[in-house]
């Protein structure tokens, strides 16, 4: 069931209770999957883009996921992939994108939200590739992710984008202006190996910079280091009726979080889901909890983070109706 809150956040967050909150059906009663949350798009050149988005979760189990450009279909990815570089583009010119989920069957789920993304200007006569990224540097986040750093690489023109490998495949890519990244969804106790490259609006790719090696923390911390921070429960009264109120700081990840989840009292009690512009400073969200003061709740929430994966949930607070706390 989903309904508009009336609570702190309004218009572009959805609230997704914790039963029925699946795909929508076909007309022939199969179930589909949920639009796939969290999308953005990163020019990666004059005539590429970086298109990213969250696991369609909550639904059917999905199959494959589409990828449109201005409406036509351009891409197809397996389920297990949630990134995908669209090519062959125009320079100087904006696009829009959508990716939908597919069900076992093949039948679409709802598009995603649309995003744009404007490719920078063709260079002419560029065969001079960006120097390769300096100093990279990295720490481990906990069992399950790691935090990359390196110094900017020079072009004789600009850098459009940084591209980040896992070995000898590409997992990411981030827009020319940044320095950092933030890589989840990996294995406890393994060593991984990092590199960067540089890229810029010729499509010049610079040598790859050093390598990274980390070792993800054996066993399980359950993602503190992905925990939403700073996490505060409260109660207020409103036309005899008390609401939970809640705030708290987005873990600092690569990438739009777009879903959250609250556990009241040990057991999951509703999704966040913001269908536009999410906060990526202190988050705030209230909701209804009954009429009854003197009682008391528990509550931990965690984040969907960009690769589609939960992130570790933060810490507990409690609140009792009628005292503010």
């Amino acid at each position: 069931m989903r309904l508009v809150p009336h609570g702190l956040i309004c218009g572009s967050l959805l609230v997704l209770t914790s039963c029925g909150w699946g795909g929508q059906s076909d007309d022939q009663g199969s179930q589909l999957p949920p639009a796939p949350m969290g999308i953005t798009a990163i020019a990666g050149s004059a005539t590429s883009v970086h298109v990213m988005w969250n696991q369609a979760a909550g639904g059917p189990a999905v199959s494959q996921y589409v990828v449109y450009r201005d409406g036509t279909k351009v891409k197809e990815v397996p389920a297990a992939e949630h990134m995908v570089d669209v090519t062959r583009l125009e320079p100087a010119t904006t696009y829009t994108f959508t990716v939908r989920a597919l069900n076992a069957d093949g039948d679409p789920g709802p598009p995603s939200e649309q995003v744009s993304a404007t490719t920078p200007a063709a260079v002419a006569a560029d065969a001079k590739a960006p120097t390769s990224p300096g100093r990279p540097n990295g720490k481990t986040i906990g069992s399950g992710a790691v935090q990359l750093s390196w110094q900017k690489s020079t072009d004789d023109r600009a850098v459009a984008s940084y591209d980040i490998y896992q070995g000898d495949a590409k997992i990411h890519s981030v827009g020319g202006g940044l320095t950092a990244t933030v890589v989840t969804g990996l294995r406890a106790g393994t060593s991984y190996s990092f590199t960067v490259k540089a890229r810029d609006a010729a499509d010049n790719v610079s040598a790859p910079s050093a390598a990274v090696r980390l070792t993800t923390a054996a066993g399980s911390d359950d993602g503190k280091g992905t925990a939403p921070t700073g996490f505060r429960a409260t109660t207020h009264l409103a036309d005899g009726s008390y609401n939970l109120d809640l705030s708290w700081i987005p873990p600092e990840v690569d990438g739009v979080i777009t879903e959250y989840q609250i556990l009241l009292d040990g057991k999951a009690a509703t999704s966040l889901v913001w269908g536009s512009t999410a906060p990526t400073g202190k988050a705030t969200y209230s909701f209804y909890v009954g009429r009854d003061a003197g009682v008391t709740y528990r509550v931990r929430i965690r984040a969907m983070l960009p690769d589609g994966t939960w992130g570790g949930y933060s810490a507990e607070d409690s609140a009792t109706t009628g005292t503010g706390k």
